[in-house]
Order: structure tokens, then sequence, then C-alpha cells
């Protein structure tokens, strides 16, 4: 007489670095450690750097390294957090937009409420939090793809910016002492938005590699009727997905605040959707979900921010940098469908 089994759920897709086949000795221990991606971004950063500094001996100083990095601290919140989104088998394109408005919300309550920094960051941080939590119903609730979603929340919330500023700048922060600090503040001689960067990176980081929660999340991109059936709740790890995104904007638009001194509805926020999933993609991640690391999408935002600042030191027109970036997202996706063997499109397989 047989006896029925309840078939077990698929194993959740092994996240990076783990498993015996990542454990190989010598040299190639090293090699697997750092991955095919990364290493390949390391060469073109190489490349990079080697080319302008042959232009520029002075574009490998520790005053042009600094300029590069705080450059590069806002898009790279932005793309740590757009890595989790993908991760799980999503995307949130209004990351620019949030961090406008973020910025825009910081300063107006800092002015409101007589010149209160906390109560401004903190409103701006409960904003943005409330705005992914939006994104996130429409796309559960609303059933609605996250691309069309947060597509509306790219208009959406850079036309609430616009009206609630007028379409100006707001505030004065400049005088403050702890948007001066946020701005111009530095720890055994780097500047603190760097490490707020290097904090939030490597909390993130942490949560995906070493916790359950980790493994949750690359199950759900990976494989989401897997991870249903292995009793994962979707809505509520896609709902914290894109709250997060959303407090990590607002805090990149709290940044976006100290360094320019006053509330920035569009300027310096509009094009950072754009830098972080460049950022996102050319570290590694698969835009279907379910593969992605912290360490390649930082590699990649030092690769965008080196290209970029030394176009700029070279007086390369920014219609060109844009190009290159453009040009830098097709790239990634098509090493990544190539990789992964997917068909043409219109051809057979």
């Amino acid at each position: 007489m047989s006896t029925a089994t309840t078939p077990s759920a698929p194993p959740a897709p092994a996240r990076p670095g783990t498993g015996s086949a990542n454990r190989p000795g010598g040299a190639r221990a090293v090699l697997a450690s750092v991955g095919g991606q990364n290493l390949s971004l390391i060469g073109a950063l190489a490349v990079v750097v080697v080319l302008f500094t042959s232009l520029n001996p002075n574009f490998l100083g520790w005053d042009n390294i600094q300029v590069i990095a705080e450059a590069a601290t806002i898009a790279g919140l932005l793309a740590v957090v757009q890595t989790v989104v993908i991760i799980c088998g999503g995307l949130d394109i209004s990351v620019g937009s949030q961090t406008g408005l973020a910025s825009v919300v910081s300063a107006m309550v800092f002015t409101s409420a007589g010149s209160s920094a906390t109560l401004g960051i903190a409103a701006a941080l409960l904003v943005g939090a409330a705005v992914g939590l939006v994104n996130g119903a429409v796309i559960i609730y609303g059933r609605v793809n996250p691309t069309i979603a947060t597509l509306a929340g790219l208009a959406a919330y850079k036309g609430v910016a616009q009206l609630l500023s007028d379409g100006r700048a707001q505030g004065y922060v400049l005088g403050d002492p702890v948007f001066v600090f946020l701005s111009r503040g530095a720890l055994a001689g780097i500047p603190i938005m760097i490490w707020i960067l290097a904090l939030v990176a490597a909390a993130v980081h942490v949560l995906l590699t070493y916790t359950d929660i980790g493994r949750n999340v690359y199950a759900l991109g990976g494989n989401d009727t897997a991870a249903r059936l292995a009793g994962i709740n979707l809505n509520k790890y896609l709902l914290a997905a894109y709250a997060l995104t959303g407090t990590v904007a607002a805090l990149a638009g709290v940044l976006l605040t100290a360094r320019t001194g006053s509330g920035q509805p569009v300027s310096g926020s509009e094009g950072l959707e754009l830098q972080a999933i460049t950022a996102a993609a050319l570290g590694g991640c698969a835009l279907k979900g379910g593969k992605g690391t912290i360490g390649g999408t930082l590699l990649a935002v030092a690769l965008l921010g080196t290209l970029q600042n030394g176009l700029t030191v070279q007086g390369i027109n920014t219609f060109w940098q844009n190009v290159a970036q453009g040009t830098l997202l097709v790239a990634a996706v098509v090493i990544q469908q190539r990789r992964n063997r997917e068909r043409a499109v219109g051809l057979p397989a």
C-alpha cells in the first residue's frame, strides 16, 4: 500500500558567495569570491583610471578622489536600494522624484519648524517611507506592473514636489550645523556623506547575505511560485522592499538639501533613477530578479562616477555623458541576455 507524499517546494536560489563550488583552493578561491562580473568591473575601472590619469596626472589625487566619491554618494544610495528591488523581481523608476520630494520636504519643514534640522530630516524620512509603501501597494493590490506603477510615481512625485515648492528651491539650511556637518563634515579624513553610503551599503549587504530575510528576498525574485510554496509572504517582502527604497531615497534627498543648501524639487535629482538602474545592471543584477550583489553595484557606481568625473575634467559636453550612461546600460543588459542564453526577440530560438 503506497502512501501519498506532499511535494516539497523547490529550493531557493543560492545567494552569491555560497556553496562548495565557490571554495576552490589558491588563486581560484580569490577569483571565485570576487566573481567574474566584479572582475570585469574592476578591469573596466582600471582602464578608465589609467586613461584619464594619462590625460591629467592630478586625476588620482586625493582631492579629486573625494570629489568623485561625494558626487557618487546620492546615486550610490539609490543604486543600493534599487539592487534590493531588482533582486525581488521589481523595479523603481521613481527614486529620483522621491529624492526631490524629500529634499523639498526637509527644507520646508526645517524652515517652518524654526530651523529644526531634526524635524526636517524626520519629516523627509517619513514621507519617503510613505511614498515607498504607496508604490508597493499599487503594485501588489492594484496588480500594476512595477515599471508602469513607478513610472507613474516618477511623474506624480515630481509634480507634488513642484506644487509644494512652486517649482523653486525652498529654504536655506547652510547656516544649520547639522546640515553643514552632513555636507562638509569628515571622520578620519573621509567625508560624512561617504560614511553614510558605506554604512547603508554594509547594512543592506549583511541583510541580503547573512540573514533569512536576504535568503527570502533572493527566493522571491528567483522563483516566486517556489517562494510562495515555501511559505514566504511575498506581499510583505515587496512592501518592505519598496518602503526601504523610499526611506533611503529620502535620505538621499536630505543629503541633496545639505549639499545644495536648499530644497530642490528637480535640480540635482532628475536622472538619478537612470544612474541607479544602470549601476545595478552593470553590477550584475538580473533584471528578471533573483540575482545581484551590493558589492557589484558599488563597483559599478565607482565606475560610473569615475567616468563622469573624467569626462567633466576633460571638458566633454554633458550630453555625451548621458550617451555614455545609456550605452553602458544597454551593454549591461545585452551581456546579461547573452550569459543567460536568451533568444533574440522575434527570431527562432
